[in-house]
């Protein structure tokens, strides 16, 4: 329990901002397991399409500060690999 009033809001701000970022972050894991699953399909235009929209999403996490632009670079860098070894 916060002893004083800006404690109380930090507490407030903290919770907030957590559940911002987990959504952000449950949405860019959600995606990840659709473009590894389309990966393993033999459809290489759908896998095509679900890296797109990964990217997208990872994007936006960057640009939120919710993932080191690093491990996003990382991430789109082996996901061109994958999808280069399908064709």
């Amino acid at each position: 329990m916060a002893n004083t009033k800006s404690a109380a809001k930090r507490a407030r701000q903290t919770e907030r901002r957590t559940l911002v970022n987990r959504r952000s972050l449950t949405a860019v894991k959600n995606q990840l397991k659709t473009v590894r699953d389309a990966l393993k399909g033999d459809n290489k235009e759908t896998a095509k399409a679900a890296a797109e929209r990964f990217v997208s999403t990872i994007d936006k996490a960057v640009k939120a500060g919710r993932i080191h632009r690093n491990a996003a670079s990382r991430h789109k860098s082996r996901l061109n690999i994958a999808l280069a070894k399908k064709a």
